[in-house]
């Protein structure tokens, strides 16, 4: 069982509880408030613009040009391809991407971009890449649910936002085969600190979707709108 097998089978609740919530079961169905919708968008391109810089830092962290290679590759990804499942709720709720892009982080993606920017400022190239890999990972394997239990169609509203990740496999893999290599280069110690940091972001992606479908805001926020 490689490294990534266990981090898988250990975190099998977190990822069965993403599958199950509301908001990605709202996806396999077409039917999700625009406001969960934009509020998605919103906090999702600047945690995108964070995950690029994330992978600027582990350029910097890289010793072999396959390395960086690789990371350069993954920013040029993020930036040209990963638009294309925004454009697909942008076009469902009837807003212009442009509109959407700008806006603070709610409570729940700022944690996660601070703990993402963590494990890449102070910790290996393993951990950097164990706090990443949650979140292509689980957006595959949510794509290859949603295609398994709703048999999605080219008119079903999201279509091509759940093919675009339900056709991630590769990209996946090579992310897993890298952390592999570099968890089986890693003392005890730092595999544990990988292992926690996976977790985590495990953690955070099931947040974020709750962020999301609450429209979540700072309390202060939440005050000044009430009053």
């Amino acid at each position: 069982m490689t490294f990534t097998d266990v981090l898988r089978k250990e975190n099998e609740d977190i990822f069965q509880m993403i599958f199950d919530h509301p908001f990605v079961q709202g996806i396999g169905k077409g039917e999700l408030p625009s406001e969960a919708l934009a509020h998605y968008i919103k906090a999702d391109y600047e945690y995108l613009n964070a995950f690029i810089r994330v992978y600027g830092i582990a350029i910097s962290k890289s010793l072999m040009r396959d390395e960086m290679s690789y990371f350069h590759d993954q920013i040029h990804f993020t930036i040209h391809d990963e638009v294309k499942p925004h454009l697909n709720f942008c076009d469902y709720i009837g807003v212009s991407y442009e509109e959407l892009q700008g806006y603070p982080l709610p409570p729940t993606a700022d944690h996660y971009i601070k703990h993402m920017m963590y494990h890449a400022q102070v910790g290996t190239l393993g951990e950097t890449l164990a706090a990443l890999l949650p979140c292509p990972w689980t957006y595959f394997e949510i794509g290859q649910e949603l295609v398994k239990k709703y048999s999605p169609t080219a008119g079903h509203p999201f279509y091509k936002w759940i093919s675009f990740y339900a056709d991630s496999e590769s990209a996946t893999l090579e992310m897993r085969k890298r952390l592999d290599t570099l968890a089986g280069d890693a003392s005890l110690e730092e595999q544990a600190r990988m292992k926690d940091a996976f977790r985590k972001s495990c953690q955070l992606e099931l947040g974020f979707w709750e962020m999301s479908l609450t429209c979540e805001e700072w309390p202060s926020n939440r005050t000044v709108s009430n009053l």
